[in-house]
């Protein structure tokens, strides 16, 4: 259906009559009592005198415009069928590890050594796509947290911005106080909607200007839950000169300020392995906070006023073409 969002922009349409009516009448140039002919008007092709000039067809063009002009501000929208959207009143946010440590290639995905980075951008977009409901929101964080995606209703988006993050984005270190910070100033805290941060990491916070635990702590105030998880193998096979060599690749990660993080805010704390783990915490993070089960009837909305806007500007081009009854 056709709707008109500013229908009292429709009030200006008589707008040139009323100020030509209200315009006093100019006066009249008196002409002498008697007529001397001039060489004008002999000229080929004059009009006679008195007689009307061909100008109607350009005042009514002119109307025209300006009724077109005013139905273009007035915003007509064309609203589609009514479509059903899950709502959940949940604001999700992710925040993503970039820093240098993240490239250690300890994980397989399908059959290939892949780095953890790779791994987690593969495991949180298939989470993203069915948080369908969920307002999303995307945190990238290395030496400084920065905020790749407001919260919104567009998981594709989320998720697209997620995969082309590269590493060393953010910086080399990691700064998990900071990502809490910035999670806490960019969530709605004025909504009654429920506030939740997915926090991954594969180290410790060695910088920024906030400390974790007290963010989580100014998080728990605000009534946001954090889940934190811990990225890294604690096991890898490495075949030198010397021989086989034992290594543990997430010797860096603080599981205990992790776990004080998810304690001091009501969330969790999960540790990843490996793929398959990373997997299951996050169909696990499905079942803590359920899938919507409300829906809310929206109609897409479909702006118009290019249409009007662009036949006004048509026909004043056409306006300004000078009159072709004019002779010199």
């Amino acid at each position: 259906m056709l709707q008109i969002e500013w229908p009292l922009a429709l009030l200006l349409m008589p707008l040139p009559a009323l100020v030509y009516l209200a315009l006093p009448p100019g006066r009249l140039q008196r002409q002498a009592a008697l007529r001397v002919p001039e060489i004008g008007d002999f000229r080929l092709g004059a009009q006679p005198a008195g007689a009307p000039r061909p100008r109607h067809w350009r005042l009514w063009l002119a109307a025209l415009a300006w009724l077109l002009l005013v139905l273009a501000a007035s915003r007509p929208q064309w609203l589609g069928e009514a479509v059903s959207l899950p709502l959940s009143g949940r604001d999700l946010m992710l925040a993503v590890d970039l820093s240098d440590s993240m490239r250690t290639a300890d994980f397989r995905l399908e059959g290939e050594q892949v780095n953890r980075l790779q791994a987690t951008k593969h495991v949180a977009s298939r989470f993203i796509e069915r948080r369908r409901g969920d307002r999303l929101g995307l945190i990238l964080f290395g030496t400084r947290a920065y905020l790749q995606t407001p919260l919104t209703f567009d998981n594709k988006t989320v998720g697209r911005l997620l995969r082309e993050s590269a590493l060393g984005l953010a910086g080399e270190r990691t700064a998990i106080g900071d990502a809490i910070g910035l999670a806490i100033k960019r969530l709605d805290l004025e909504s009654d909607n429920s506030r939740v941060l997915v926090l991954m990491t594969d180290g410790a916070n060695t910088a920024g200007e906030v400390a974790p635990l007290k963010a989580a702590q100014l998080a728990a105030e605000h009534g946001l839950r954090i889940y934190t998880i811990g990225i890294g193998a604690d096991r890898d096979i490495e075949t030198t000169w010397f021989g086989i060599r034992r290594r543990n690749p997430a010797a860096q990660l603080d599981e205990e300020s992790l776990r004080a993080i998810a304690q001091a805010s009501g969330g969790r704390y999960f540790r990843a392995r490996d793929s398959e783990e990373l997997e299951q915490i996050y169909r696990l993070l499905d079942e803590l906070e359920p899938m919507p089960r409300d829906s809310e009837n929206l109609r897409p909305v479909s702006a118009l006023f290019v249409w009007p806007l662009a036949i006004a500007l048509a026909l004043s081009a056409a306006l300004a073409v000078p009159r072709p009854w004019r002779l010199r």
